[in-house]
């Protein structure tokens, strides 16, 4: 019996050694792609800047710029038309890939992301490079896993390991990106996947620092901690937050209905409108333009008044609008982020001209409000905190982000806010099940506390059709369940079912567990 058990334990073991070599074979094909992706639009982005500094002393140059900037609009909506999984951040896709409901040709998806996320991103366009940066990296595991010929269920696991690789390469946040796959895109915490996924999120992050170095995206120099008299402020600043993430939901969502009621334009050539409005915006603020890591680099360096501060905050919200809804590839974390710092920021001014708050802690809150606003539009709070304390370099402020993003959560909760991506995502694609294909996967379905599996026996549950509880992982062990095994929260049911309809077993055990039909 202690051999067998051995055996097994090896083999075990071995697995996830394998595993973490796979994680790192496909970090270093994301951080390759990814961190050429980063370099191209940076110093693309650098010479827009110079061009709009240069149309300002020479503005008759303005007549032809627009006449490439159509041109520009045009190629990357030709490029959206021919494969309709480019378009937006990519990350609905990603998840939509993970749950068997959207189907990726690696390939297509690698080559015109690419270059549509430079011509969008670099062109000044308030877009941000994670999400274009997070599907590449999961493309490019797909393409990997096909070279390995791997198992279905292999290959999911490693297109959450190149999401994760592209988050970290993308913003230099290994432990974000694991974060990311596990609370956003995967929804379950499965020990191959974590290991994996951190295993390519390190290994795209190395290369990623030996390109851009080591100081962290959004350093901003030393952040004093805030005494505890001002504690007050931060559950005013989460339900200030939650209130703004609710609205930024809101606005998103009606984009398309506001784009379809421009006459005469198609929805692949919808980029044709933020390519030209950006010209006269870039003419007068060259500096504002792009994702906006500089704006909140600028804002932790130099005092700003209270109403050019709300002036920023309408310009950055509006025209981030008007790029995210246009369908070009490009993402909405930075922009996101940087709504969040000048809202912090806002904060930090008004407490300190109304309440005399010393100013030295305004870059307090332009950071705590980067992490709750992004929890309460993205609604994973743990991605959240840690993004924001590796992009920052700073990791000494986590209870006072953690009050902030806790409140914030909660108020977008109550104000019945969803997970925007997961919203995208049911929009993108309604699901259709079809007839089984005979190829046979295995579901991953974690039980949570809240769980009306929790304490039943297997044989009281009254299960969904077309699947069989094939095993249950509980801790470092996986048990053959039987009629009388007994479920507990913090186990995690392995289902065998068909590939086609792996999205449906899953919605089907949801329902069951909620009613609590046992």
């Amino acid at each position: 019996m202690g051999q067998k058990e051995g055996h097994e334990l090896q083999k075990l073991d071995g697995t996830r050694i394998l595993f973490i070599g796979k994680g790192m074979i496909v970090g270093i094909c994301v951080g390759v792609v990814v961190t050429l992706f980063r370099f191209l639009i940076e110093k693309i982005s650098e010479l827009v800047v110079h061009w709009y500094l240069f149309f300002q002393k020479q503005p008759v140059w303005i007549i032809p710029w627009v006449v490439v900037s159509i041109f520009l609009a045009i190629i990357v909506g030709r490029l959206v038309k021919s494969d309709g999984n480019i378009k937006g951040s990519g990350i609905p896709q990603v998840e939509g890939q993970l749950q068997g409901i959207i189907d990726v040709h690696w390939f297509s998806v690698l080559w015109k992301k690419f270059l549509g996320g430079v011509l969008s991103i670099s062109a000044g366009l308030f877009l941000g490079r994670e999400g274009p940066s997070i599907q590449l990296g999961a493309v490019v595991a797909q393409g990997v896993s096909e070279q390995m010929k791997s198992t279905k269920a292999e290959e999911k696991i490693l297109i959450s390991s190149g999401a994760s690789a592209g988050l970290s390469a993308a913003f230099n946040a290994p432990i974000a990106g694991l974060l990311f796959v596990l609370e956003e895109v995967y929804h379950s915490f499965s020990p191959l996947v974590w290991l994996t996924s951190f295993s390519a999120a390190i290994t795209a992050n190395f290369i990623s620092l030996y390109v851009f170095g080591l100081k962290p995206v959004l350093y901003i120099g030393t952040i004093e901690a805030l005494p505890l008299r001002y504690y007050w402020t931060l559950p005013v600043l989460g339900i200030l937050l939650g209130i703004l993430g609710r609205g930024y939901q809101l606005v998103l969502l009606q984009l398309p209905k506001w784009y379809a009621k421009i006459p005469y334009l198609s929805p692949n050539y919808y980029g044709v409108v933020p390519f030209l409005a950006i010209i006269p915006i870039a003419l007068l603020f060259p500096h504002l333009l792009g994702g906006g890591n500089q704006i909140v680099l600028a804002l932790a360096e130099a005092p700003f008044s209270l109403w050019l501060l709300i002036g920023l905050f309408g310009l950055r919200f509006i025209f981030s609008m008007v790029s995210y809804g246009s369908n070009l590839p490009g993402g909405i974390f930075l922009p996101i982020l940087t709504l969040g710092a000048v809202i912090g920021t806002i904060y930090g001014v008004f407490l300190t001209n109304f309440f005399g708050m010393e100013s030295l802690f305004i870059k307090n809150f332009l950071m705590f409000a980067m992490a709750g606003y992004f929890a309460a539009i993205g609604k994973a709070p743990l991605t959240a905190i840690i993004l924001v304390t590796e992009m920052v370099g700073n990791f000494s402020h986590l209870m006072s982000i953690g009050v902030v993003v806790l409140v914030s959560y909660v108020v977008v909760d109550v104000l019945g806010g969803h997970p925007i991506y997961e919203t995208l995502l049911e929009r993108l694609v309604k699901p259709t099940f079809r007839d089984i294909s005979g190829r046979k996967t295995i579901l991953e379905f974690p039980v949570h506390a809240e769980s009306s599996f929790d304490e039943q026996m297997v044989r009281d549950i009254n299960w969904p059709e077309d699947m069989l509880l094939a095993s249950i992982r509980r801790g470092e062990s996986e048990l053959l369940p039987h009629g009388d095994t007994l479920i507990h929260s913090g186990d995690t049911l392995l289902v065998l079912t068909d590939e086609l309809i792996t999205q449906k077993v899953k919605m089907e055990l949801k329902r069951c567990e909620k009613a609590g039909e046992v």
